[in-house]
């Protein structure tokens, strides 16, 4: 069969590429930007790659398109698809009907943390020896790949809220039919297609009801609007994990105080399970831990194995990775990109660093950081830092400055990726944390302000030669 794909770069359709090529399918696809790392990664696998979204790429036509979300109407290749009648299907509706159909579906959901939950997830099946396949939207250290076929019957899958396809507007993971459901969490977000939080509680509800009954949810009994979704009718048995034991709570954790949450207890109904001592950090990765491994008790991993593979997860890709170190100042890259998830990845950041300073630099990208829906909780979100740089295209839309202004002098709006270098650069000293976030590629900053950090180093020595 020849499947084409129209958005194949995004790691959700890039996923659905590389499982429908290891199902020794014919694949290519097409996408506006098509570049690395998706496309190195498409091309090793043999599919070929299309720039743009031109008509062309249908003759002769495919066995079947499998649209991405980022198609619209008016799109050439759209137009020409539905005109001709071809055969078209949505990513999330191919992957329910060629893969998901006789597996055992373990999904991760939540505003923050699915992909490093499923990622988690997907390790501790796997270091207890269940070849789990997974499709994640990131790139874990385990694995180095985003989605992989695996063997029956369990399959991990980051679970999305966003919108199907241009046809069907119902949420991504209704498709997936799930019998392990993890909710890590829930706030608003993705705001130019949800209104409110009650909009996306209802999508998520719509997952909640066809979990089955012999199923299992594993959800977060520490927020509010996790709960109020359960409470909206649950037929499932569920499992409730947070840091801090409630009566609804199943799962919790026992970590040092002010500790950076790199060790932690696990307990279940009270009783310990042992102690975790791994290389991430964070109070939000400890909640992220307890529900994976509530997720892989239910397919029969028992707790102490799967604390004992925890010591040996490797991380997620542009989840507060090193980019490098230099003269002293090291270099984050973080997905991080709504306000929560930005308090969150600083708090986690100033508990291992300690006094350090901690230099912020945030690029707001997402639709819904662009449309203004966060700026009244944006400034307060980066007070754990000591320094915020801003970054503020002529696009943005909101007023920036005010946004910042309970940040005082700690605050700097630049308007370019030029601006941003150099002023960074000549302020920056040896003991430095310098966080860069963003949930796109932020104009390779990271790796423009490292060498911009390499060259001031050479010119220092130079002048002390």
């Amino acid at each position: 069969m020849h499947v084409h794909i129209l958005g194949i770069c995004g790691t959700f359709m890039g996923g659905i590429a590389a499982l429908a090529r290891a199902r020794g399918h014919r694949v290519t696809g097409s996408d506006r930007s098509v570049y690395p790392p998706m496309s190195t990664q498409l091309e090793a696998l043999g599919i070929e790659l299309i720039q743009g979204y031109e008509a062309a790429q249908l003759d002769p036509a495919p066995d079947v398109v499998v649209v991405g979300n980022v198609m619209t109407r008016g799109m050439p290749v759209v137009e020409h698809l539905l005109n001709r009648g071809l055969p078209f299907t949505s990513g999330p509706q191919w992957l329910a009907q060629h893969v998901l159909h006789d597996r055992w579906v373990l999904a991760v959901t939540g505003t923050h943390g699915k992909t490093t939950t499923s990622s988690l997830l997907a390790w501790l099946l796997e270091d207890a020896g269940l070849k789990p396949g997974f499709l994640i939207g990131g790139v874990p250290g385990n694995f180095a790949t985003t989605a992989r076929l695996g063997d029956a019957p369990f399959f991990v899958i980051e679970a999305d809220e966003y919108d199907t396809a241009f046809f069907d507007k119902r949420s991504k993971f209704v498709h997936l039919r799930p019998r392990t459901l993890v909710v890590g969490n829930l706030e608003h977000d993705h705001a130019d297609i949800f209104p409110d939080v009650a909009a996306i509680q209802r999508q998520f509800h719509q997952l909640i009801r066809i979990v089955p009954g012999e199923g299992r949810i594993v959800w977060n009994a520490a927020d509010r609007n996790v709960r109020q979704t359960l409470d909206m009718g649950c037929w499932t048995p569920r499992e409730g994990f947070a840091r801090h034991a409630t009566n609804d709570t199943k799962w919790s954790a026992r970590a040092a105080p002010n500790g950076d949450y790199s060790r932690f207890e696990v307990l279940e109904d009270g009783t310990s399970h042992g102690t975790v001592q791994w290389s991430l950090i964070g109070a939000h990765n400890v909640e992220n831990a307890l529900g994976a491994i509530a997720a892989a008790r239910h397919a029969g991993v028992a707790p102490a194995q799967a604390i004992k593979s925890l010591s040996r997860f490797k991380g997620v890709r542009r989840r507060l990775e090193v980019r490098g170190e230099v003269n002293g100042i090291t270099v984050y890259d973080d997905f991080a990109h709504h306000p929560t998830a930005i308090a969150m990845t600083i708090d986690g950041l100033r508990r291992r660093v300690g006094a350090a300073r901690i230099i912020a630099v945030l690029e707001p990208r997402s639709n819904t950081m662009r449309m203004g829906v966060h700026r009244e909780t944006l400034g307060p979100s980066l007070k754990g830092a000591d320094e915020v740089w801003l970054y503020t295209p002529p696009d943005l839309g909101w007023d920036a400055a005010t946004t910042v202004a309970v940040l005082r002098e700690r605050a700097h709006l630049v308007p370019s990726i030029e601006a941003l270098v150099t002023g960074l650069q000549p302020r920056l000293n040896s003991g430095d944390h310098v966080l860069i976030m963003s949930n796109g590629g932020f104009g390779g900053l990271h790796e423009r302000l490292l060498e911009a950090l390499r060259g001031a180093r050479g010119d220092d020595k130079a002048e002390r030669g």
